[in-house]
């Protein structure tokens, strides 16, 4: 862990680089890090750590997070909070957030209880206690508002919650979920009276929600050829982007690959996928073995970590990309091969993800076997791709009948 600011600051002027952050951004951010400085060495802060970042936003902004301050003010914080971040964790947080939540109250208390359950005995991933804990707080702090106990929680009250939340079709349906196996656990361990998960009612996610986005085989064809493939880290984005690609692999299987789920002799290689868990073995295609061995020879960094693919970047050389990473590469190449309006779409690797799927539909394969491809336990995930496959559809059309009638002929 870096301490030593100029030093710290050097690293991370690298790391925008290497992400391609525009002029006019990297600039503001560049410009507020001169000014961490020259702020640190006014009062004599020898070394930089969470604390005197904090204090430095406390001071400057009056907030540590995007509660409430102006606009010019949000590109400096979240510059501030960058350092932090890449201190800590060796890259920058993927958003800043709006506020800073803590639970309160009893039910905050079982809250945390339930997500220390989560972690310790289902064994979740971090990221998927996150994405839990969010929904969670937002409940936690609608309960203590309006001073309700869990055990008065009924209908309409959960009617109310949801009134004075801003959530789209698709997170209501997350919260949902979150919530109803919240309320069971907290009465299956006797923290309450009454089991509140039958007054989360059923919603209509499934029937309403939005069409994938997906992108063309020539549009993928020319993602893959911006590349430049000459330097080392061109060979890994390669890598990284026909995985996403080829096999529909999400981000977090993608910086997970090890060495051992490669069988060379039998060329194949094996997926236990981080969000479900469930495992699938792939042909090992011509094209990612060969990515794969120019980048181990000519392109990956010396390093102990077990992944296959490591960061190229100097402060955290040899060590696990992260997520939000994999992101940013799939929208820098995005970017680079002109794909139209790809900013208005969706552009990480999840929309490669969607794109096989619904290319695959274009030439006759059957559900199950995507469904296979795409990791999902049952052909009912998948069943969402029919909706953008527009040439089969058409063919589901009916003809219109001929009148058998002369009354409608010749009508205005």
């Amino acid at each position: 862990m870096e301490k030593e600011i100029r030093k710290l600051v050097n690293l991370c002027e690298q790391e925008l680089t290497s992400r391609e952050y525009t002029f006019n951004r990297h600039r503001i951010i560049s410009t507020t890090w001169e000014d961490l400085i020259r702020w640190m060495e006014e009062r004599e802060y020898n070394t930089f750590d969470e604390a005197i970042g904090f204090r430095y936003c406390d001071e400057t902004f009056s907030s540590r997070n995007l509660s409430g301050i102006q606009k010019k003010d949000q590109l400096p914080l979240r510059a501030i909070r960058m350092l932090i971040s890449y201190q800590k964790e060796g890259d920058f947080e993927f958003r800043t957030p709006s506020v800073l939540r803590t639970f309160s109250g009893q039910s905050g208390q079982l809250m945390e209880a339930y997500l220390n359950h989560l972690r310790e005995t289902v064994c979740l991933t971090e990221s998927t206690l996150s994405n839990k804990r969010q929904y969670l707080y937002a409940f936690n702090f609608y309960l203590e508002e309006y001073e309700i106990a869990l055990n008065d929680i009924n209908v309409d009250r959960i009617a109310d919650f949801y009134s004075c939340q801003n959530y789209s079709l698709a997170s209501k349906h997350n919260c949902n979920s979150t919530l109803r196996l919240f309320l069971r656990h907290a009465f299956d361990a006797g923290m309450t009276e009454q089991d509140g998960s039958i007054h989360i009612l059923p919603d209509s996610y499934n029937n309403q929600r939005k069409i994938p986005t997906t992108y063309q085989e020539e549009e993928i064809r020319r993602i893959l050829e911006a590349v430049e493939r000459a330097s080392a880290t061109g060979k890994r984005d390669y890598v990284i982007l026909l995985l996403a690609s080829e096999y529909g692999w999400r981000s977090s299987d993608i910086v997970n690959l090890r060495f051992e789920q490669i069988d060379w002799d039998s060329n194949t290689i094996s997926l236990s996928q981080h969000k479900t868990g469930s495992t699938a073995v792939y042909p090992l295609l011509s094209s990612i073995g060969n990515a794969v061995i120019d980048y181990l020879k000519h392109g990956r960094p010396e390093t102990e970590a077990t992944e296959i693919i490591v960061s190229c970047e100097t402060g955290k050389r040899g060590k696990k990309l992260s997520a939000s990473t994999v992101h940013s590469i799939v929208t820098k190449y995005m970017r680079r091969a002109n794909i139209s309006h790809w900013q208005q779409k969706k552009h990480g690797p999840h929309s490669l993800r969607h794109s096989l799927a619904t290319n695959m539909l274009k030439k006759n394969v059957s559900l199950p076997i995507i469904s296979t491809v795409l990791g999902h336990q049952n052909t009912e995930s998948t069943k969402v791709y029919l909706s953008v496959d527009f040439h089969h559809l058409k063919q589901c059309a009916l003809p219109i009948p001929k009148l058998k009638t002369g009354f409608y002929e010749g009508r205005p």
